[in-house]
Protein backbone atom coordinates (compact mmCIF):
# COMPACT_ATOMS: atom_id res chain seq x y z
CA UNK A 1 0.00 0.00 0.00
CA UNK A 2 1.39 3.28 -0.77
CA UNK A 3 1.78 5.75 2.44
CA UNK A 4 0.12 8.80 0.25
CA UNK A 5 -3.37 6.09 0.27
CA UNK A 6 -3.47 5.74 3.52
CA UNK A 7 -6.45 6.71 5.26
CA UNK A 8 -6.22 6.75 9.23
CA UNK A 9 -9.43 5.97 9.35
CA UNK A 10 -13.36 7.40 9.38
CA UNK A 11 -15.77 9.34 11.33
CA UNK A 12 -19.08 7.76 11.82
CA UNK A 13 -21.76 9.23 13.17
CA UNK A 14 -22.86 7.17 16.63
CA UNK A 15 -25.84 8.09 18.20
CA UNK A 16 -25.44 12.29 19.02
CA UNK A 17 -21.70 11.84 18.42
CA UNK A 18 -19.11 11.26 15.74
CA UNK A 19 -16.52 8.93 16.89
CA UNK A 20 -13.24 8.27 14.92
CA UNK A 21 -12.46 4.46 13.42
CA UNK A 22 -9.04 3.58 12.61
CA UNK A 23 -7.88 1.80 9.51
CA UNK A 24 -6.31 -1.86 9.95
CA UNK A 25 -2.72 -1.20 9.36
CA UNK A 26 -1.41 -4.12 8.71
CA UNK A 27 -0.26 -3.46 5.47
CA UNK A 28 3.15 -3.21 3.86
CA UNK A 29 3.35 0.25 3.32
CA UNK A 30 5.78 1.76 0.98
CA UNK A 31 6.79 5.54 0.09
CA UNK A 32 8.44 7.53 -2.25
CA UNK A 33 10.24 10.36 -0.23
CA UNK A 34 13.84 9.01 0.56
CA UNK A 35 14.04 11.22 3.80
CA UNK A 36 11.54 8.95 5.61
CA UNK A 37 14.21 5.97 5.49
CA UNK A 38 16.65 8.19 6.58
CA UNK A 39 14.63 9.34 9.76
CA UNK A 40 14.18 5.03 10.44
CA UNK A 41 17.69 4.60 9.70
CA UNK A 42 18.08 7.61 12.88
CA UNK A 43 15.48 6.07 14.93
CA UNK A 44 16.81 2.95 14.26
CA UNK A 45 20.79 4.24 15.75
CA UNK A 46 19.30 5.98 18.22
CA UNK A 47 17.62 3.02 19.52
CA UNK A 48 21.01 1.13 19.49
CA UNK A 49 22.53 3.36 21.25
CA UNK A 50 19.94 3.14 24.12
CA UNK A 51 20.07 -0.43 24.16
CA UNK A 52 24.26 0.27 24.50
CA UNK A 53 23.67 2.13 27.62
CA UNK A 54 21.49 -0.34 29.29
CA UNK A 55 24.40 -2.55 29.13
CA UNK A 56 26.14 0.22 31.47
CA UNK A 57 23.37 0.08 33.96
CA UNK A 58 24.45 -2.20 36.74
CA UNK A 59 21.15 -3.27 37.62
CA UNK A 60 18.54 -2.40 34.55
CA UNK A 61 15.79 -3.53 36.52
CA UNK A 62 15.71 -0.56 39.38
CA UNK A 63 16.68 1.63 36.50
CA UNK A 64 13.20 0.60 34.88
CA UNK A 65 11.21 0.56 37.88
CA UNK A 66 12.41 4.27 38.21
CA UNK A 67 11.61 5.00 35.12
CA UNK A 68 7.78 3.59 35.32
CA UNK A 69 7.66 5.08 38.95
CA UNK A 70 8.32 8.65 37.52
CA UNK A 71 5.57 8.23 34.59
CA UNK A 72 3.30 6.37 37.08
CA UNK A 73 3.37 9.71 39.36
CA UNK A 74 3.34 12.16 35.82
CA UNK A 75 0.15 10.32 34.69
CA UNK A 76 -1.44 10.36 37.16
CA UNK A 77 -1.25 14.11 38.03
CA UNK A 78 -3.75 14.41 35.01
CA UNK A 79 -6.65 12.59 37.15
CA UNK A 80 -5.48 15.48 39.90
CA UNK A 81 -3.31 13.70 42.24
CA UNK A 82 -0.69 15.80 43.73
CA UNK A 83 2.00 13.07 44.58
CA UNK A 84 5.56 14.01 44.59
CA UNK A 85 8.16 11.68 43.42
CA UNK A 86 9.38 11.30 47.04
CA UNK A 87 5.97 10.30 48.75
CA UNK A 88 5.61 7.73 45.73
CA UNK A 89 8.62 5.97 47.22
CA UNK A 90 8.01 5.82 50.68
CA UNK A 91 5.27 3.55 52.82
CA UNK A 92 1.82 4.29 52.80
CA UNK A 93 2.46 4.61 56.98
CA UNK A 94 4.41 7.51 55.89
CA UNK A 95 2.53 9.30 54.01
CA UNK A 96 -0.01 12.34 55.37
CA UNK A 97 -3.10 10.85 56.25
CA UNK A 98 -4.89 13.54 53.57
CA UNK A 99 -2.59 12.52 50.62
CA UNK A 100 -2.64 8.94 50.92
CA UNK A 101 -5.39 8.16 48.40
CA UNK A 102 -3.54 10.46 45.69
CA UNK A 103 -0.10 7.84 46.86
CA UNK A 104 -2.46 5.04 46.34
CA UNK A 105 -3.72 6.05 42.89
CA UNK A 106 -0.38 6.29 42.20
CA UNK A 107 0.61 2.59 43.43
CA UNK A 108 -2.08 1.36 41.80
CA UNK A 109 -1.01 2.67 38.75
CA UNK A 110 2.40 1.45 39.54
CA UNK A 111 1.23 -2.36 40.15
CA UNK A 112 -0.94 -1.78 36.64
CA UNK A 113 2.12 -1.43 34.75
CA UNK A 114 3.56 -4.85 36.25
CA UNK A 115 0.80 -6.70 36.07
CA UNK A 116 0.73 -5.48 32.17
CA UNK A 117 4.03 -6.25 31.24
CA UNK A 118 4.02 -9.72 33.35
CA UNK A 119 0.60 -11.02 31.87
CA UNK A 120 2.12 -9.82 28.07
CA UNK A 121 4.48 -12.56 28.33
CA UNK A 122 1.75 -15.21 28.40
CA UNK A 123 -1.21 -13.64 26.99
CA UNK A 124 -1.38 -10.87 24.01
CA UNK A 125 -2.87 -7.72 24.03
CA UNK A 126 -6.66 -7.78 24.32
CA UNK A 127 -9.57 -6.03 25.81
CA UNK A 128 -9.18 -8.38 28.77
CA UNK A 129 -6.09 -7.83 29.49
CA UNK A 130 -6.75 -3.91 28.91
CA UNK A 131 -10.10 -4.33 31.32
CA UNK A 132 -7.61 -6.45 34.22
CA UNK A 133 -5.53 -3.21 34.25
CA UNK A 134 -8.23 -0.49 34.47
CA UNK A 135 -9.71 -3.13 37.61
CA UNK A 136 -6.38 -2.96 39.17
CA UNK A 137 -6.24 1.15 38.48
CA UNK A 138 -9.29 1.83 40.44
CA UNK A 139 -9.07 -0.66 42.73
CA UNK A 140 -9.85 1.34 46.42
CA UNK A 141 -9.53 4.59 45.02
CA UNK A 142 -11.86 7.69 43.45
CA UNK A 143 -13.93 5.91 40.80
CA UNK A 144 -13.79 2.40 42.56
CA UNK A 145 -17.36 2.84 41.44
CA UNK A 146 -17.36 3.79 37.79
CA UNK A 147 -17.56 0.12 36.53
CA UNK A 148 -13.84 -0.67 36.94
CA UNK A 149 -12.87 -3.33 34.15
CA UNK A 150 -15.53 -2.06 31.98
CA UNK A 151 -15.25 -0.17 28.92
CA UNK A 152 -17.09 3.09 28.98
CA UNK A 153 -20.76 3.18 26.92
CA UNK A 154 -20.35 7.14 26.27
CA UNK A 155 -17.99 9.38 24.82
CA UNK A 156 -15.33 10.80 27.11
CA UNK A 157 -15.48 14.64 26.42
CA UNK A 158 -12.88 17.29 26.71
CA UNK A 159 -13.56 20.65 28.22
CA UNK A 160 -12.76 23.03 25.11
CA UNK A 161 -11.00 25.14 27.70
CA UNK A 162 -8.06 22.35 27.95
CA UNK A 163 -8.00 21.79 24.36
CA UNK A 164 -5.68 24.82 24.14
CA UNK A 165 -2.74 23.55 26.16
CA UNK A 166 -3.46 20.13 24.45
CA UNK A 167 -2.44 21.88 21.46
CA UNK A 168 0.88 23.95 22.69
CA UNK A 169 1.30 20.47 24.51
CA UNK A 170 1.74 18.67 21.37
CA UNK A 171 2.95 21.25 18.58
CA UNK A 172 5.70 21.80 21.15
CA UNK A 173 6.79 18.05 21.62
CA UNK A 174 6.47 17.60 17.41
CA UNK A 175 8.88 20.85 16.67
CA UNK A 176 11.32 19.18 19.02
CA UNK A 177 14.24 17.06 17.68
CA UNK A 178 15.12 14.08 20.29
CA UNK A 179 18.84 13.03 20.30
CA UNK A 180 20.49 10.84 22.68
CA UNK A 181 23.83 11.94 23.15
Amino acid sequence: MNLTNFQAGVYKKQYQYKSFSPSKINHTFVWDDPQINIMLEDATRALGELNAYTMMVPNVDIFIQMHITKEANTSSKIEGTKTEIDEVLVEKEQIDPQKRDDWQEVQNYIHAIKYAIEKLDTIPLSSRLIRDVHRILLDSVRGENKQPGEFRKSQNMMKYLNLWEIWKSFYTMRSCKFHIS
